[in-house]
């Protein structure tokens, strides 16, 4: 890809994801996402209707008039996007590919994080940590994870969630906001780490999927390919049974997955390749806000 194409790309998704953190998630973004905790800001005179308890007596005293402590949220938070990578996420039917839409969702929770003075980084997985980056604050450094959202080639087509998750845990030390960004595809079991995870810091999960997913059109027998483990599959949409049997799985799937989340205490939100993602994860923010 040549240089000024790159550039384009980036800047493209800039302006779009950065017009949206400003305009639509930074005050939804500041209430659904705490600090961690109250810090002493300042003293100022008694106000009819203020809390007594607050009274600071020695400036009290000096002045011979009430006096109370104000209070303000230490807002600074560490934003960790844990980004899916494998295989699995170039699948897309509709106008774009579950990679191209996690890449816009994770950048636009990057530039609302930088919007609140929030630390963002990165962890790309697949199977394995393909890429960590450690978080920071500043335009250069959202600049720098946008160019790996948008071009990053891992190295394993597979997927191991529970790998990326621990690695997180073990490497981040202070609590975190971790937003968990994957179509979920994974054999082996994860929800263990997630439970884990979430009690030191604060995951929520965001599930990216294809309509076709949910169900098979009817166009004849076709041939598919796990992207995953490079097998090929021929399938009968024409059939009836095979149609309906997909779907039943989807919802099977679906239901699995949620229970996940709900024994983890893990906030989640789905968003489909063909969608606007601006309202489900609103959604999110205001339900976290309640």
């Amino acid at each position: 890809m040549e240089y000024e194409e790159l550039l384009q790309q980036v800047r493209k998704i800039e302006i779009k994801t950065r017009r949206l953190s400003n305009n639509i998630f930074a005050g939804e973004y500041h209430s659904a996402f705490k600090g961690r905790g109250m810090a002493f800001s300042e003293v100022r005179e008694y106000q009819y209707g203020d809390d007594i308890r607050d009274i600071d007596w020695n400036v009290t005293a000096r002045f011979d008039r009430p006096f109370v402590k104000v209070y303000e949220e230490e807002r600074e938070l560490t934003v960790m996007l844990l980004v899916d990578v494998s295989g699995s996420l170039d699948f897309g039917t509709q106008q774009q590919t579950k990679r191209q839409m996690a890449t816009e969702v994770a950048a636009t929770l990057a530039f609302s994080a930088i919007q609140n003075n929030d630390k963002i980084g990165v962890i790309f997985f697949s199977d394995k940590v393909e890429k960590f980056i450690p978080p920071k604050k500043g335009r250069k450094h959202i600049l720098h994870i946008i160019r790996e959202l948008l071009f990053f080639e891992p190295t394993s087509q597979k997927t191991d969630i529970g790998a990326a998750i621990e690695y997180m845990t073990n490497a981040i030390k202070k609590r975190c906001t971790v937003f968990l960004l994957s179509d979920f595809f994974d054999r082996r079991d994860y929800s263990n780490q997630l439970t884990i995870a979430n009690r030191r810091h604060d995951v929520v999960a965001i599930q990216v999927y294809d309509y076709r997913m949910t169900e098979l059109p009817d166009v004849g027998i076709i041939k598919m390919r796990d992207s995953e483990s490079g097998e090929d599959v021929l399938v009968d949409t024409s059939s009836r049974a095979v149609r309906r049997a997909h779907h039943e799985w989807w919802i099977k799937y679906q239901g699995w997955l949620r229970n996940v989340f709900t024994r983890s205490n893990v906030d989640c939100v789905s968003v489909r390749t063909d969608e606007d993602y601006v309202k489900a994860l609103l959604g999110l923010f205001r339900r976290r806000s309640m």
